[in-house]
């Protein structure tokens, strides 16, 4: 019991880091949270700080997820490393570092699947690569992908992976609620490449 609480404190620890934040800081003296959509992740990182930060920050969120979704095994603990993932999705959406603010966790969630289950993790990202060069919306992808995570889950008969799954789904779309007024408004931001920003843009 001590070991299963330790891991999943330092899941949160880890989850609570926020690269988006300190890469502003640090390399661009900008704080995101006052630009952009004021989120401290990937997507605002990318509309903020360009795409060689975008690139960075979203590595590292990843691996937040990855490392805390290995720390079982790091422990020799048959506990679901799905669950313990949890720790770093929390810790990223409520860092303490920042007043218990913070990201959406989707690459971070990304980064957990992808340390309990890469040929998954690998499926839902080629899914989400394609929707987004189809859609240019990061939040569109990152819903549908995550509706897709479930559906896919119930082929794997590997019911922690189905429920953790819905469960993410809900806190995903809940996390971006106001995206989804904006996508029904016609007024959802954009990434800088794809088929409906090019289509918006030649439209112009």
């Amino acid at each position: 019991m001590f070991t299963t609480i330790l891991m999943f404190i330092l899941s949160y620890l880890i989850g609570s880091l926020v690269p988006g934040f300190w890469v502003g800081k640090i390399f661009y003296h900008k704080d995101i949270r006052d630009e952009g959509s004021g989120n401290i992740g990937t997507t605002n990182s990318f509309r903020v700080l360009g795409i060689r930060a975008g690139i960075a920050v979203l590595a590292l969120d990843m691996l937040k997820g990855t490392v805390a979704g290995l720390l079982p095994l790091l422990f020799h603990s048959s506990i679901n490393p799905m669950l313990v993932g949890i720790g770093a999705i929390l810790g990223h959406t409520f860092s303490i570092w920042i007043g218990f603010k913070g990201g959406k966790a989707v690459a971070t969630s990304a980064g957990v699947l992808l340390a309990y289950n890469p040929i998954f993790f690998i499926i839902i990202i080629s899914i989400f690569v394609i929707l987004l060069s189809i859609s240019s919306m990061v939040s569109l992808s990152s819903m549908i992908s995550f509706s897709c995570a479930v559906l896919i889950s119930l082929y794997y008969h590997d019911w922690i992976l189905t429920i953790v799954a819905t469960i993410l789904t809900i806190f995903v779309f809940y996390r971006h609620r106001t995206n989804i007024s904006r996508i029904r408004n016609g007024t959802e931001s954009t990434i800088p490449f794809g088929w409906y920003y090019n289509h918006k843009k030649s439209a112009h």
